[in-house]
């Protein structure tokens, strides 16, 4: 073909602050390249072997898929090839000119200076290529995409620093090849057994099988000892990994490292999971699955848009990656394999979205994945608490998008309660529930904006008293939450800030006595303040909710909290009109006072502010703050003056 001029592209600021930070200081590890160059070489294979599923020609000589590594120890190069999908030229722009795409700047921002922290990050952003720069000063990309013709093939160069270059080229197989230029530090990579003792320790549970020259060749050509030049021999390849699928060995085979390695290759993260379960269906339905639970949230956890799912096999072809069927969407974080021999081959995403057999395996493994977390909470609480603080929020969507698996979700809920010592979410409905008086029928929580926020709210005032635990709930979430979840192991959830309270028999009948005698003697004062307020509140009415402060906010039973409407207006949703329930202390000596204030502008100045105080322990906006502090300082002028 006619030679034509490379063309020279810039990378985005961000990739170029993301490939010196790679380059210079990023990896402790640096062998971890050659495992993210493998991986990919072998996802390529697997695309070609599905999209040979109905377009047979791709396969061109027939050839069985491979990955291939050879290396010149004295040029210090290093050559990784497959013969897989391979890449268009649009696609090489697009793979490898724009690094984690939108995710570079979260990227950038989470990095911490630590350099094992940042390590663990690189797999959630997706910049596993990359890695060739840590051990390499330049790096050559060429890669032909299957059914095209010879001379449509792609060189991508850089040096990895401000930009690369991208050749129209000649190559005669489809697939990609990748060639390491190796640091004059890094010639290690360039020797035959640090090569395969690397090869060995990531790449043995690949499906495909890695090929190296063997080792007792001798040089192709060359002199031998006497001098005579040798005849060139032609140069044969060996395995050097057991090229058998991971998941179809017996689980008693697989070690715990190789566990570890086959999560690392599939979701390309570089920290090990959490935990994992390998398990195989025989029966009705045949499949095997192999789930892992990450130690650490991906950047686009809460994008319910973004790529997520298992990666899905039939009869050991691979079929896609990203397989959501599978799993409800709560469960988004999980990842792993599924292997299945009744579904067709010639399956597409849309139907897989109608097979009864998918129904079946998609209700199977969220049983078995919520299995695995009840069993790390049970057995390890510490860890789980880990996975709570990555994860739990995702978790908490479950009620609402899971019934037939609402209790089992329910039970692997934290929450933050006033018997917790921090304000992390460290406490399950179960132990809660252990905790309660023996005359206790509900759950008692309350919603706040945060925990703090939560502890000083004047409604827990009646349960610090009584020593009744109530859960804070603090997260956005929490309050949709609990418009799905009722009730848990027989107990009705109560919202401590919604309806008259009612404690059941925690309240004895003195108790009930005294509150009717005081309703019934303020029945005036209550009139007098609704008056005053007019529609600003629902209702006035005497609590006995409160120990120290003179006045609160209540939510109707059946009105939208405000935690619920913050998150509404914020998404620009329109929002039903509500008015609180306005109720106070009768013990409280300012609400003693303010009964028997005879100066109405006075008594009108004492509710507006209590009204308001009320307003603000709840996070309540003011509705006009100016006049808030021109009564608040009337009244402390009267007081001083």
């Amino acid at each position: 073909m006619a030679a034509q001029k490379a063309e020279t592209r810039g990378f985005e600021t961000e990739a170029k602050q993301l490939l010196h930070l790679m380059i210079h200081s990023l990896y402790s590890n640096k062998e971890i390249f050659l495992r993210e160059l493998i991986s990919n070489a072998s996802d390529a294979a697997d695309k070609l072997r599905f999209a040979a599923l109905s377009q047979p020609e791709l396969l061109e000589s027939g050839g069985d898929p491979k990955v291939q590594i050879d290396f010149d120890t004295e040029k210090n190069v290093l050559v990784i090839s497959d013969n897989g999908i391979g890449m268009s030229r649009d696609e090489v722009i697009s793979n490898l000119g724009t690094i984690a795409k939108s995710g570079t700047a979260q990227f950038l921002e989470t990095l911490t200076g630590d350099q094992k922290k940042d390590t663990q990050l690189i797999g959630q952003f997706g910049v596993g290529f990359y890695s060739a720069f840590i051990v390499a000063d330049k790096v050559e990309v060429r890669t032909r995409k299957a059914g095209t013709a010879e001379n449509e093939a792609t060189l991508w160069t850089s040096e990895g620093e401000a930009d690369y270059s991208l050749e129209a080229v000649d190559k005669a197989t489809a697939g990609t090849e990748i060639t390491l230029h190796l640091k004059e530090e890094e010639k290690e990579y360039a020797e035959s057994y640090r090569l395969r003792s690397i090869v060995k320790k990531y790449a043995d549970h690949i499906s495909i099988p890695v090929f190296m020259v063997k080792e007792d060749m001798g040089l192709p050509d060359g002199d031998d000892e006497e001098g005579e030049t040798k005849k060139e021999k032609e140069v044969e390849y060996e395995a050097v990994n057991e090229a058998k699928a991971l998941w179809t060995r017996p689980r008693k085979d697989v070690k715990a490292d190789e566990y570890k390695e086959f999560y690392k290759s599939v979701s390309h993260d570089f920290e090990d999971p959490l935990v994992w379960s390998h398990n195989k269906v025989e029966g009705k339905l045949e499949y095997t699955s192999l789930l892992y639970v990450p130690a650490r949230a991906p950047y686009d956890l809460w994008n319910r848009d973004s790529a997520k799912g298992l990666k899905l096999y039939v009869q050991r072809v691979f079929i896609m990656d990203d397989a959501e069927q599978f799993l409800p969407l709560y469960l988004r974080f999980m990842k792993g394999i599924v292997d299945s021999n009744d579904i067709s081959l010639n399956v597409s995403r849309e139907i897989l979205q109608k097979d009864p057999v998918v129904d079946s395996m998609r209700s199977a493994l969220t049983k078995r994945a919520l299995d695995m977390l009840e069993k790390m909470r049970k057995k390890d609480k510490d860890k789980y608490n880990g996975f709570w603080n990555e994860f739990g929020q995702a978790l908490k969507e479950g009620p609402a998008e899971d019934f037939p698996n609402k209790e089992k979700v329910a039970k692997l809920l934290q929450f933050t309660t006033t018997h917790s010592e921090s304000d992390a979410q460290d406490q399950c409905l179960d132990e809660y529930v252990s905790r309660m008086k023996d005359d206790q029928e509900k759950i008692y929580y309350l919603v706040a904006d945060s925990a703090k926020a939560g502890r000083s709210s004047p409604h827990l005032e009646i349960f610090r008293k009584k020593g009744i635990e109530v859960i804070l709930m603090h997260d956005r979430i929490d309050e949709w939450l609990m418009s799905h979840l009722q009730n848990f192991d027989d107990h009705q959830f109560q919202d401590i800030s919604r309806g008259a309270l009612d404690l059941g028999k925690l309240e004895d009948e003195e108790d009930k006595e005294v509150q009717e005698k005081t309703e019934k003697e303020f029945v005036k004062l209550v009139e007098r303040i609704k008056e005053n307020l007019g529609d600003k509140v629902k209702e006035v009415r005497v609590t006995h909710r409160l120990t120290d402060s003179p006045a609160c906010l209540a939510v109707d039973d059946h009105d939208m909290g405000m935690q619920m409407r913050k998150i509404m207006e914020a998404s620009g949703q329109a929002v039903p009109e509500t008015k609180p329930i306005f109720e106070i202390n009768a013990n409280h000596p300012l609400v003693v006072k303010l009964d028997m204030e005879a100066d109405e502008d006075r008594f009108g100045d004492i509710v507006s502010i209590l009204f308001g105080q009320a307003g603000l322990a709840d996070g309540v906006q003011l509705e006009d703050p100016a006049d808030f502090s021109t009564r608040l300082n009337k009244l402390l002028l009267e007081l001083v003056g």
